[in-house]
C-alpha cells in the first residue's frame, strides 16, 4: 500500500558529482535549537546558527553547507537551488528527533541535493512516514550516510525526469507497518527516472521492505541485505511497478521474524508503470539465517517479463524464479 500521497512536478538537474524518543521531543515545526556558527556556506564563508538559515542564504543558487561536528535537533526545508550538505567526516554529524512539516529532517524540493556523511536518527511523525530525507522534487546524491531507528530512511514523491544515487550508506532499524495508512520502508522511492544503490548495508528492518521503488530503472549492486535481526519484515527488494536495469552482486540473508517470507525480490506486484523486459538479476547470493528451514522464492515475478537471471548462488529451500 502506498503511504506517500505527494505528487510533485517534474524536476530538471545538472547535479554535482557524485529507540524512539519521548513524544515531547518530537516536533513537526521548523523551530530549532541554535548552535552558534555551526553551519558554514562554503562559497561565501558566512556562518549561521541554524541549518534553515544556511539553506535560505543559498536560496535558488548553488552552494555547499559544511556542518560542524555535533548532534542537532534541527530540520530544514530546501525550496530551490542545488545544495550539498556535508559533514567534515562521516558520522560526525547527526540530525535527530526533529522533523519539518511533519515529514523529515531534510525536506528537499529544489533542483537537486547531495548529502555526505550525515546520520539521521529517531525521526518519527504522526502519520508513520517520518524520514531522514523526504525528497519531493529534483535529484539526490547520498554518500557515507546513516539512517537509523526511524520510521523511514528516505521517502520520495514522483519525479520521472530525475534520478537518485545512493552509495556507501547504512540503513538500520527502519520501517514499520503499525499505522493504518500502510507500511513504511527503509527506502521508499516513487516514480523516479532511475535509482542507483551501491555498496550500502540494509539491516535490522522493523517492518515493510528494505528497498521499495517505482523507478523506471534500477541499479542495485554490491549491497548487503542482512535480515537476521529483522522484525516483521517483508521483501528485501520490491519493484511493484516494474523496472529495467540490474540487480547484481548483492548478499541477502532472510531472517526468522517475517511478516512475509514468500520472496526475497518482488517484481510487478502492483500497478505496472514500466516494462521489465531485460531486467538483469545476476551474481547475487541468497540464503536463510543458520538453522532456519522454510521455502521461499528468490525472484517472484508478476509481470511475465523476459528477466535475465544468471550466476546467482541460491541456498537450499529457495526457488530461483517463480512467475505469479
Amino acid at each position: 500500500m502506498i503511504k506517500e500521497a505527494i505528487r510533485s512536478p517534474l524536476g530538471v538537474l545538472a547535479l554535482l558529482s557524485a529507540a524512539a524518543f519521548p513524544a515531547a521531543l518530537l516536533s513537526s515545526g521548523a523551530s530549532a535549537q541554535p548552535v552558534p556558527d555551526a553551519f558554514t556556506v562554503v562559497e561565501s564563508g558566512k556562518r549561521f546558527d541554524t541549518l534553515q538559515e544556511a539553506v535560505n542564504a543559498i536560496g535558488q543558487g548553488r552552494g555547499t553547507i559544511r556542518i560542524a561536528p555535533g548532534t542537532y535537533r534541527q530540520c530544514a526545508v530546501q525550496e530551490g537551488g542545488v545544495i550539498v550538505y556535508e559533514a567534515p567526516e562521516p558520522g560526525s554529524v547527526t540530525f535527530t528527533a526533529r522533523s519539518c512539516e511533519g515529514k523529515a529532517a531534510f525536506v528537499l524540493r529544489g533542483i537537486g541535493a547531495e548529502v555526505r556523511g550525515i546520520t539521521f536518527s529517531n525521526i518519527r511523525v504522526s502519520d508513520g512516514n517520518g524520514a531522514g530525507i523526504r525528497l519531493e522534487k529534483g535529484a539526490l546524491n547520498v554518500a557515507y550516510a546513516r539512517f537509523e531507528n526511524s520510521q523511514q530512511g528516505i521517502l520520495t514523491a514522483d519525479d520521472p525526469a530525475s534520478r537518485i544515487y545512493i552509495t556507501r550508506s547504512t540503513f538500520t532499524g527502519l520501517g514499520t507497518c503499525e499505522n493504518s495508512a500502510g507500511c513504511a520502508h527503509s527506502i521508499y522511492i516513487g516514480n523516479y527516472g532511475s535509482l542507483t544503490v551501491r555498496e550500502s548495508r540494509f539491516e535490522r528492518g522493523m517492518g515493510g521492505h528494505y528497498v521499495k521503488a517505482r523507478s523506471r530503472e534500477v541499479r542495485i549492486e554490491n549491497n548487503s541485505f542482512d535480515d537476521a535481526n529483522g522484525k516483521a519484515t517483508n521483501y528485501m527488494i520490491d519493484l511493484p511497478a516494474g523496472s529495467i536495469g540490474r540487480i547484481a552482486a548483492n548478499w541477502f540473508v532472510q531472517g526468522r521474524d517475517k511478516e512475509n517470507y514468500s520472496a526475497f525480490i518482488a517484481l510487478g506486484a502492483e500497478e505496472l508503470l514500466h516494462p521489465s523486459d531485460g531486467l538483469e538479476v545476476a551474481n547475487n547470493e541468497a540464503r536463510f539465517v543458520p538453522g532456519l528451514s522454510r521455502s521461499s522464492v528468490f525472484l517472484a515475478d508478476w509481470t511475465g517479463s523476459r528477466v535475465v537471471m544468471q550466476g546467482n548462488q541460491i541456498a537450499g529451500g529457495i526457488k530461483q524464479y517463480e512467475q505469479r
